[in-house]
């Protein structure tokens, strides 16, 4: 992670040089932080948070996140199932994805499912950079049929409030998915009137917040998806030089 975030702050102060030098400076603080995350945890660092939590709970709790969204319309297309079970399977294996669905199936899919109560058990639990993948997750559901309704935005606003997901990064991660004329600056969390000393912070703040490193502990799924946000964030950067012309 360091070594990234170095050579982002490197790059802006120095250009390539810069970034070069702070590459190396982050790769050596990597290593140092990597070797004492496992001293303390025995080699077995916490991907999630505080409060324990094991993967069945954590898996089904995400699953009936996901039914939420996809009830959210009244409709039940496909397109969202297929991208549900193919992000299941990609993160957790067939065998172990189909025995979520079954347990869902058996057990939870019957009952009234409630956001809040989920949200509530799940927050302790999860590091706030999980529960943003969460929701990035979810809006990628919503968005699997090319376009994310009034009712879907509305569930997933209200889920991110329940998992006190700062209305900043909301609207980072839903201008992600909705196109506008200010949306690389919505990513940003900034305005479009911001100054480029003020675009150029924002970035460097966005891809630290956003960096994949920052999931390196969990499921492959869960970094792809942080990659996604990541190249984002890159992208929204680099449309806001182009009509600069920085």
């Amino acid at each position: 992670m360091f070594k990234w975030i170095c050579a982002i702050i490197g790059f802006g102060f120095r250009g390539f040089l810069g970034a070069l030098v702070g590459f190396f400076i982050g790769s050596v603080l990597d290593t140092f932080f990597k070797s004492q995350i496992r001293i303390n945890t025995g080699g077995n660092a916490n991907p999630f948070g505080g409060q324990s939590v094991t993967p069945k709970d954590f898996e089904l709790n995400l699953l009936s996140l996901a039914s939420l969204v996809i009830k959210s319309d009244g409709k039940v297309k496909q397109s969202e199932l297929d991208f549900v079970r193919k992000y299941f399977v990609q993160s957790y294996g067939k065998e172990r994805a189909n025995a979520t669905f079954r347990t869902f199936n058996e057990v939870v899919k019957n009952r009234e499912i409630s956001a809040e109560k989920i949200c509530d058990f799940i927050r302790p639990r999860l590091r706030y950079e999980v529960r943003l993948q969460v929701l990035h997750f979810l809006f990628n559901i919503a968005n699997s049929d090319g376009h994310v309704s009034t009712a879907e935005e509305q569930t997933l606003l209200q889920i991110a409030n329940h998992l006190n997901i700062g209305r900043n990064d909301y609207e980072s991660i839903k201008a992600m998915f909705f196109k506008s004329a200010d949306d690389a600056y919505k990513i940003l969390e900034i305005e479009s009137s911001a100054s480029n000393d003020e675009v150029k912070k924002a970035y460097r703040k966005m891809a630290k917040k956003y960096h994949p490193d920052k999931l390196q502990h969990m499921d492959e799924a869960y970094q792809k998806g942080a990659q996604e946000k990541f190249n984002k964030v890159q992208d929204a950067y680099e449309r806001i030089q182009k009509e600069r012309g920085l």
